[in-house]
């Protein structure tokens, strides 16, 4: 891979970290509110896949949807003012954190409801195949979601009708707050995909080059076979399950022990033993992100709350 194909992975590994924790601490200032479920520590997974994919290619993602969104091609400024409320938002400001959504890049949300996005994204596959449109359908979830049934019915239904679409689960072993072990028989994830016949693998998910080589080999594996395919990211939050969460569940140690694994650091100690960035080229990078961000904020603070008259509007497909 060039220096330059790196760089641009890590810059917007870089993108996708800072936005989420200059959401913190928005928050924590209220000027966003509702739920607010961050991605730090899971860079490496929507990095890695999105960097595959094309402005044509249908993605479905969770609640913790913010760096799939902006990596969907969807502008910080139009999240930004999403997560404030505000009618300049991707979702006029309706739909706040969970629900980001852009149909003009093809990124269908965000989703409230655990598993929700998973038919979904196989009636988005379905119609591209019967329309015999050249576009990838990706859809993103996390582990809890694969212990819903709806995940057994999709994945049956996607191989059974072979259905060209990709399921993407972000396991991170907590789902919100109940440990994997806890709440699940079957530890092996692939094993339940395979029981709907569906090819399957498991995938460090903190290292973007190993996200990058298997996700290419399932999506060339699904273009060509015309099937579905299961990848396992095993990946890792940092911050609690949302801001509310009190984070009882897991010990300090054990954070910091997978902090140790941080995919940022793991990228730049990489380009660095190669001579591939320099301090300088990294702090460049970092001011570049930090001035994207501050553009969306202020364009956020600047955009304005939808007017009363507008209360009954956008309730009935005719008003759209």
């Amino acid at each position: 891979m060039e220096a330059n194909d790196l760089q641009r992975l890590l810059h917007n590994m870089m993108r996708v970290r800072r936005m989420e924790e200059l959401c913190a601490e928005l928050y924590t200032q209220e000027k966003i509110r509702g739920f607010l479920h961050l991605y730090i520590g899971e860079e490496a997974v929507v990095t890695g896949v999105m960097s595959l994919l094309r402005p044509k290619d249908n993605v479905m993602a969770t609640y913790r949807e913010h760096g799939h969104a902006l990596l969907k091609g969807v502008s910080a400024k139009s999240i930004m003012a999403e997560m404030f409320g505000k009618r300049e938002g991707c979702s006029r400001g309706r739909g706040g954190s969970m629900h980001l959504i852009s149909t003009e890049d093809r990124f269908y949300g965000g989703n409230a409801i655990v598993a929700a996005g998973i038919p979904q994204a196989v009636g988005l596959a379905l119609a591209s195949k019967k329309l015999n449109e050249d576009r990838q359908t990706v859809c993103f979830f996390g582990e809890g979601a694969v212990a819903e049934g709806v995940f057994h019915e999709a994945l049956n239904m996607a191989e059974l009708w072979k259905i060209p679409v990709l399921f993407c689960c972000e396991n991170n072993y907590y789902a919100m707050g109940t440990a994997i072990e806890r709440s699940q028989a079957q530890l092996n994830l692939p094993k339940k995909a395979e029981a709907h016949n569906v090819t399957s693998q498991s995938v460090d998910g903190m290292n973007v080059f190993e996200v990058i080589e298997k996700t290419k080999e399932a999506l060339d594996f699904i273009k060509r076979e015309g099937r579905p395919c299961f990848l396992e990211f095993r990946t890792y939050r940092f911050r609690p399950h949302s801001m509310f969460d009190p984070e009882l569940y897991r010990s300090k140690e054990e954070v910091i022990k997978w902090k140790e694994k941080d995919p940022i650091n793991f990228l730049i100690d990489h380009m660095k033993k190669k001579n591939l960035i320099s301090q300088e080229a990294i702090k460049s990078l970092g001011k570049k992100v930090e001035e994207e961000m501050q553009e969306a904020i202020n364009f956020a603070e600047d955009s304005e709350l939808e007017p009363l008259e507008d209360l009954e509007k956008y309730l009935y497909e005719n008003d759209l």
